[in-house]
Formats: C-alpha cells, structure tokens, sequence
C-alpha cells in the first residue's frame, strides 16, 4: 500500500503419592506411603540444580539476558548484542518459566523470522506476566483492499496478547495514534472482537487518559514514541510509576501506509492488516532503546 508512512525499510513443593498395599499373599512387605498411586502429600528432599547455564543470574558485568521469539534476524541480533543483552530464545511456557531464577529484562516478541500462533503467543504473555516480566511485541501494519490484504487482522493479535480483568469483562486496549483515520480502523476492528478502546493521539496525552482507563493492554506506533527527555514522562513512565508495566504488555508497530490512501481507509475501501515490521536503522534503534527503558528495574 504505498510508501511507508514514516518508517521505511524493510511474552519445599510437595508431590502427590498413592497409599497402596501389597497383593494377598505377595512376599514383599507394605509399599511406603509415598509410593505410586494415592494421595499423601510428602516433600521433596532437595535436588541438585541441573548444570544449565542458562538458569543461574547473571553476573553484574555480564550482559542481561532478555527471552526472545524466535531467533532474532541479524540485525536485531546485532542491535540488542550492541546494547548489552544476551537473547535466550524461548518456545514455550515451561521454557519462560525456567528463565525466571536469572532475572530477565523482558520479553520479546519479534515475530520476523516466523509466524507465531494465536496459542502459544497467549501462552507467552501469560507466562512473563505471572512472573512479572515485561512484554514488548513489534508488528507491521500494512493497507490495502479486503481481497488484496494478505495478512491477518490486527485485532487477532491484540486479543491474544491482552489480559482482563475477569471473563466477565472486556480487555481495555489504549491506541496511541496520531492518524484519526488509522485509530479509528482499528478501534472498529478490536471493538468488533469485544474490546474496549481508548484513543490518545500522543504519548503525552495517553498520560492523562491511562489514569482513567486502566488499560490492559497498549498499542502503539513506535515513531509517535516520545524519546526519553528531561522532565518528561512518557507512558512507560506512568505504567511503571503505578506498577502496572510488568503486567500490562506493549505492542509497537510501524505502518506503512500511504497518507494520500488515509481517505480510502476512513471510508472503508481498504483495511489494515498485520505485516512485516520496518528493520530500517532508526526502527531497530528505537525498539532497542524502548527495551533498555520497560527492562530498567
């Protein structure tokens, strides 16, 4: 759909034993009550620690691993490597759980070099957040036509990503988003799929409403975020002021999307749909710079 908009380029414990007895007649005496089959909670003595070099902390000096999805490409690799991290790829729920004991920064949810499921992305976020590491997902938006888009639709992502309160209520998604034509086509997506929407223009602005809204989750175009200045507080200011950003994930996205077809999505001739992320120099130091700050803790 056109030339990019603004970013060219290209997530001691018990174990349960049955009592049971010996079979009439069996010449062996009576199982122990931990033995397999019942019911009787007995602790576990202690177990030495597999030798995995992925699980102790990491020293101070060393570089601070952040749990990736998937392997990142080379340039991202080579931006995070550049900023201090240690990318630790992890496929799983049980693989984000065993990463916990060594303190990661984030994670991050990259989904450049292959596509991932609605499952295993819910699955993700549901981990980091019970261990309250935060979330930063990246996406791509792309425009064009119902029969010519040939991705999915944004809202499928953002509903896997985000939490509620309870399954009596609805996830409450702040859009930062300078475009009216733009917010408003994905508030009608999201809002189709039972999602509440709340609409800040600016980073600034979203301050002022995320104190009223709450947001389960937010969204936002990463150009529009604000570089960290003097005196300036931003959203991930605010979210980790109230201790909100270890439970509240984050998804950036560059669009590319022409502004002279702005109209045509305002009408509703074309749609936005999920594309590949822009990995132009400023894209990738901008994301870097945004996981520095949600990973200071």
């Amino acid at each position: 759909g056109g030339q990019p908009r603004r970013a060219p380029g290209t997530e001691g414990v018990g174990r349960s034993y049955a009592i049971g007895a010996p079979d009439r007649n069996a010449a062996e005496g009576p199982e122990p009550l931990d033995g397999p089959g019942g019911a009787v909670e007995v602790a576990d003595p202690p177990r030495p620690q597999p030798m995995d070099d992925e699980l102790p902390p990491e020293p101070l000096d060393n570089p601070r691993r952040l749990l990736v999805w998937p392997a990142p490409d080379v340039s991202t690799q080579q931006a995070l490597s550049d900023r201090g991290y240690r990318p630790v790829i992890v496929n799983s729920r049980e693989e984000v759980d065993a990463q916990i004991a060594a303190f990661p920064a984030a994670l991050f949810v990259d989904p450049l070099t292959g596509p991932i499921t609605r499952t295993a992305l819910q699955s993700l976020r549901q981990a980091a957040v019970a261990a309250e590491v935060p979330v930063l997902v990246t996406a791509g938006l792309g425009q064009a036509s119902r029969d010519a888009a040939y991705g999915a639709d944004p809202a499928v992502l953002l509903k896997a990503l985000a939490p509620r309160d309870s399954e009596q209520h609805p996830p409450r998604v702040l859009l930062i988003e300078e475009h009216a034509e733009i917010a408003l086509a994905l508030t009608s997506t999201l809002e189709r799929r039972g999602m509440q929407v709340a609409r800040a223009a600016s980073d600034a602005d979203a301050v002022a409403l995320a104190g009223q809204f709450r947001p389960n989750l937010v969204v936002m175009d990463l150009m529009q975020i604000e570089r960290r200045q003097e005196g300036h507080a931003g959203i991930i200011d605010w979210l980790r002021a109230n201790g909100q950003l270890n439970r509240t994930p984050l998804v950036v996205y560059t669009a590319a999307v022409d502004q002279a077809d702005l109209p045509r999505l305002a009408s509703g001739e074309t749609v936005l749909f999920l594309a590949e992320r822009s990995t132009s120099g400023e894209v990738q130091s901008r994301i870097v710079e945004l996981l520095a700050r949600i990973g200071t803790n």
